[in-house]
């Protein structure tokens, strides 16, 4: 029986960041940043040679290292890292750092409250050769109390669902987005995307979710030129009348139940027929 090592990478997990910059009003960065390594690495796992194996708790430092220099945008911070390791590190032949970042918002000039559960997250991946960037949001919470049903459908033996002519249409975006290029104002582009996304939703008059989201993906697409495709997770957040006839009441689609699970998953990508092909930009891939 044939037996080889597949792919494999290694790396420092969800490295927790908080940096303070104190020229005027203090600046707050919130940061949770994980590495991932992979190359050259067969000795270590057939051997146990470790001769090529930068320790994980190396990683974690340069990530404390290169932060006491200042952090801009997370897609520049990341590019700098995964770009040091490769150059860094002969074993290394793809690095890949994922950086997600906790807002807040300010309260004066050293306060501040966290700004709910939204996160702004960015993957970067470089070789000796090529980098490729991957912006991205989770858990912005979005919802329409009209402007949305769900008809049409087949029915079967085993289904119950009532078609629905005007519903309550809620969901938390999963996004991220392929940049065709490294020439990117980030900050600006990531306030730009998310204002798509947000407009394609309010305006989109839904028969589906799926609907809804190519909408968003294709308005993100027809505004940012930087963008070369868009993948999106869209949890349907159901909202169900609930039955007040037991209490001599009615109900004009006024009192809803909102059940957290199970909920429906719609996922997609809208790409541009003419983006570059994205390499290693979604994953590490093979070793």
């Amino acid at each position: 029986m044939a037996i080889h090592l597949g792919p494999n990478r290694y790396g420092k997990a969800e490295c927790r960041l908080v940096a303070v910059a104190r020229d005027g009003e203090h600046t707050l960065t919130d940061l949770n940043v994980s590495t991932r390594l992979a190359g050259r690495l067969d000795a270590t796992h057939l051997t146990g040679d470790n001769s090529d194996v930068l320790p994980t708790d190396t990683q974690k430092n340069t990530v404390y290292a290169f932060a006491r220099r200042g952090v801009a945008a997370i897609e520049e911070f990341g590019l700098d890292l995964a770009r040091h390791f490769v150059a860094g590190t002969d074993a290394v032949e793809r690095a890949q750092v994922h950086v997600e970042a906790y807002g807040w918002r300010r309260l004066g000039g050293h306060s501040f409250a966290r700004a709910g559960d939204e996160v702004r997250t960015a993957t970067l991946t470089a070789t000796a050769g090529q980098a490729w960037a991957v912006g991205g949001l989770h858990g912005l919470t979005l919802l329409n109390t009209t402007g949305s049903e769900f008809r049409g459908f087949p029915r079967d033996r085993y289904t119950t669902l009532p078609e629905a002519s005007d519903r309550i249409l809620a969901t938390a975006v999963d996004a991220r987005w392929r940049f065709a290029s490294l020439e990117v104002d980030w900050d600006a582009a990531f306030e730009q995307i998310r204002g798509h996304l947000i407009a394609a939703f309010v305006e989109t008059y839904s028969r589906s979710l799926q609907q809804t989201l190519y909408a968003m993906g294709e308005r993100v697409l027809a505004h940012v030129p930087e963008v070369a495709e868009v993948r999106l997770a869209l949890p349907n957040r159901h909202h169900f009348l609930v039955d007040l006839s037991p209490f001599g009441l009615d109900n004009p689609d006024t009192v809803y139940f909102a059940a957290d699970r199970p909920y429906g998953l719609i996922e997609g990508t809208v790409q541009r027929d003419d983006a570059p092909e994205p390499g290693l930009a979604w994953d590490l891939g093979a070793a």
